[in-house]
């Protein structure tokens, strides 16, 4: 049994799969794919099952409906818990994520210190890190969002948003991850302050972040605002709990 599980999320991504699942297990040979699919209507999940039939390393998760990225992560932690894999890893299905990095993200926990790291970011905004094919607009709305959940949430991760990650399963098992509510691109967030609350470091490695060439963007406004409107009910909620901690000590 490896102990590296890539999670791949994917809905209508038929055409990105085969790609990015061949990069993923090219850059980590030794590590399982985990394809979380929600119900696809283009046949995302056939060809997957066709590869899991040439490659012992795929497996195939299927929900019968679309229930956003932090479901499917969700989905794929707890898969990986009763699997026993030491290691997941949450990776985008369009290529945006570049596999070519996982092997510099995974060194991270082969550190002396690596019993203090709760998590590992691909991160586009530390240096070295840069973003292909991206207006200079959504890049700005990108760089602000992560500004204003890192001020809100006093989290020391300048990608606060990023979704290539690796995470130790024994540091998921701590959290209380029944409690999340999230279930779009604000999961990132959310997981980022709960692993900093528990104490652990949060390591950025430099990626270079690429927009998909194939398929269309799950993001919408919609998932912004959600993103927007829990960071800054978090946020008053820290300011509460920093406002009333005096009192409690008195």
């Amino acid at each position: 049994m490896t102990s590296t599980l890539i999670i791949v999320p994917t809905y209508n991504e038929r055409e990105n799969i085969p790609l990015i699942l061949g990069r993923a297990l090219a850059a980590v040979p030794d590590a399982d794919v985990l394809v979380v699919d929600d119900g696809s209507p283009d046949g995302t999940a056939e060809i997957v099952q066709e590869m899991i039939a040439a490659d012992p390393r795929i497996h195939l998760l299927q929900r019968e409906t679309k229930n956003g990225l932090g479901g499917a992560y969700l989905a794929g932690f707890r898969y990986a818990a009763d699997h026993d894999y030491a290691l997941v890893v949450e990776m985008d299905a369009d290529g945006s994520h570049p596999p070519e990095r996982l092997p510099a993200m995974l060194a991270v926990f082969q550190r002396p210190d690596a019993a203090t790291v709760g998590g590992v970011i691909g991160s586009r905004w530390v240096p070295g890190g840069s973003v292909v094919n991206w207006p200079a607009s959504r890049q700005l709305i990108s760089r602000a969002g992560s500004l204003y959940a890192r001020i809100a949430l006093g989290v020391p991760v300048r990608d606060v948003t990023a979704g290539y990650r690796v995470y130790p399963t024994a540091v998921l098992e701590e959290l209380d991850l029944g409690s999340i509510e999230s279930r779009g691109y604000c999961f990132q967030i959310d997981m980022t302050r709960r692993v900093v609350a528990s104490g652990r470091r949060v390591v950025e490695v430099p990626i270079e972040f690429r927009e998909r060439e194939l398929g269309e963007s799950k993001m919408s406004g919609g998932i912004v605002v959600e993103a927007m409107l829990r960071v800054t009910q978090w946020g008053f909620q820290r300011l509460g709990r920093a406002l009333t901690r005096p009192f409690r000590r008195a």
